[in-house]
């Protein structure tokens, strides 16, 4: 029951006026990123921080906005991939086996309605876990000293390559280079400036938003610039008849089991540290298909139930990713990170202490999420054609407007022509990262939690007078410990595994619709 009075206090926090409007903004502006290929939501949230800042914006409203992007690019990812075959994010990429079959096949707004259904089930429920679970895993957090969350911190960190890394050690050396830049500033123990080079504008540090503002969206803008004008930018242009947009109720009939399901499985993957929508959308799509069709006789061939099980999976993974990022603090996905950083830079820690000293942020960003998948499954189910227009914008257009909306807004935030000049050198840096195939988000996840790492360290440390076995020292440390030791060498065996099945299976439509 406290539980349910929490949540009706935060609808009377997220139903007002400014609240619902700015619910709706982002999840228009979600959905538009998400179409984008490309972009999807990491990058959605990014590019849009800044102008959550300029705005002025409180706590609760920030994260209503930015959160409601996040699921409404989740929502998105689908457009692109159906119509296109084109994954608007990698979540979106087990949407083209069948989603793109059955556009042509004529079906092509039926699929598009269908995976909002699924994206809504998905989302719907995954939220109603994060009321659920979230709290209790609260109760848990607060059994956590100093060495407990260097070990969670160390796990974060192992694990937040995740099944769909390429490469491990790629992983390991991007937490590497963002604990490195977390070193730099002053030291908060002994006072002294580390890495700073004599420039003073560095003593405080790297700021969050200027490193991801600079990572993801000036990196965008890099890599248009260097493949301006290749016949690439010609491909966002649908040639594919929309079709009957509202699907028969039999159809949903038909679905519902599957997408009922693969929540299930979606939330699962998404609690999980570092898994995140991309394992939710494969295991989802690969559980259902054996299970309803071992011998492959529908799937890959435009079934509806293989649109509707990433779709569900992968929302469903989108919401169980907020838990452990409110509960523990500890972000669930790449999204989640960023989500964090604007936590951080809000100065709201989250964990354990969030829900007891700010619950009209938690409840009000929660209740918010329920609204924001209300609005979605609305604006999705009508607004299909306009969507697909959004595709057709060059991307000479859209790139100026993302390299625009980052300088505006990051010198709207801190007045200062040094955090440009730095977040130009995070655009190229991450630009030289993506063209190595290094993941970008573990080098935020260093940035942002290399100081509270390091400080929990010091602390546990200091706590057992300077003897370092305290770091191991209990049951809970150990466990935490073995679970980021096999969550970082089980991708090295399995991860390729399935990034090759994941990639046959794409290739073996492609070879299909050929």
């Amino acid at each position: 029951m406290e539980t349910l009075s929490s949540l009706a206090d935060g609808f009377a926090v997220a139903l007002t006026f400014q609240n619902i409007t700015l619910a709706l903004a982002g999840c228009f502006l979600g959905t538009i990123m998400g179409a984008l290929p490309g972009l999807g939501p990491s990058n959605g949230v990014a590019i849009l921080i800044p102008l959550a800042f300029t705005l002025g914006l409180g706590p609760t409203p920030a994260l209503i906005l930015l959160t409601s992007v996040y699921y409404g690019a989740m929502y998105g990812g689908r457009i692109s991939s159906i119509l296109l075959n084109i994954p608007g994010d990698e979540p979106a990429m087990m949407t083209c086996l069948d989603g793109y079959p059955m556009a042509q096949q004529g079906r092509a707004g039926e699929a598009l309605a269908l995976s909002g259904i699924a994206s809504f089930v998905g989302a719907f429920f995954a939220t109603w876990g994060l009321v659920l679970l979230a709290p209790q895993l609260v109760k848990v957090a607060l059994l956590f000293g100093p060495a407990e969350y260097f070990a969670l911190f160390t796990l974060a960190f192992a694990t937040l390559g995740g099944i769909s890394a390429t490469n491990q050690a790629k992983s390991a050396f991007a937490a590497a280079l963002g604990l490195g830049l977390a070193m730099i500033g002053v030291d908060t123990q002994t006072g002294v400036p580390r890495f700073t080079f004599g420039e003073v504008h560095l003593y405080d540090g790297i700021d969050f938003l200027v490193a991801i503002v600079g990572l993801f969206a000036l990196s965008e803008v890099f890599i248009f610039l260097e493949h301006r004008g290749s016949p690439e930018e010609e491909k966002a242009k649908p040639k594919i008849e929309i079709g009957k947009i509202i699907p028969s109720w039999s159809l949903i009939k038909y679905c519902t089991p599957t997408m009922l399901r693969t929540t299930v499985l979606g939330f699962i993957a998404g609690v999980l540290p570092g898994a995140g929508a991309s394992l939710g959308s494969f295991i989802s799509y690969s559980m259902e298909k054996k299970l309803v069709d071992p011998k492959g006789k529908t799937f890959g061939k435009g079934d509806p139930r293989g649109v509707a099980a990433p779709e569900a999976g992968n929302n469903a993974a989108a919401g169980g990713a907020l838990v452990p990022m409110l509960a523990l603090g500890v972000p669930g996905s790449g999204t989640t990170a960023v989500l964090l950083a604007v936590l951080l830079s809000l100065n709201i820690t989250p964990g354990p202490l969030l829900f007891s000293q700010n619950p009209d942020v938690v409840w009000g960003l929660i209740a918010a999420l329920f609204i924001g998948n209300f609005m979605l499954l609305a604006l999705n189910l009508p607004m299909v054609g306009l969507f697909v227009r959004v595709l057709m914008v060059p991307p000479r257009i859209l790139m100026p407007v993302v390299a625009m909306i980052s300088f505006v807004g990051i010198y709207g935030i801190s007045g200062s022509s040094f955090d440009l000049m730095v977040m130009v050198a995070f655009g190229v840096l991450g630009w030289g990262l993506r063209k190595l195939d290094v993941p970008l988000v573990p080098v935020i996840l260093g940035t942002l939690l290399g100081n509270e790492m390091e400080v929990n360290m010091r602390r546990a440390v200091t706590i057992n007078d300077g003897d370092y076995s305290i770091l191991i020292g209990s049951p809970l440390t150990i466990v935490l410990w073995s679970i980021a030791i096999v969550g970082f060498i089980l991708p090295i065996f399995v991860g390729g595994v399935l990034k090759s099945k994941m990639k046959s299976a794409r290739d073996q439509e492609a070879a299909q619709s050929d």
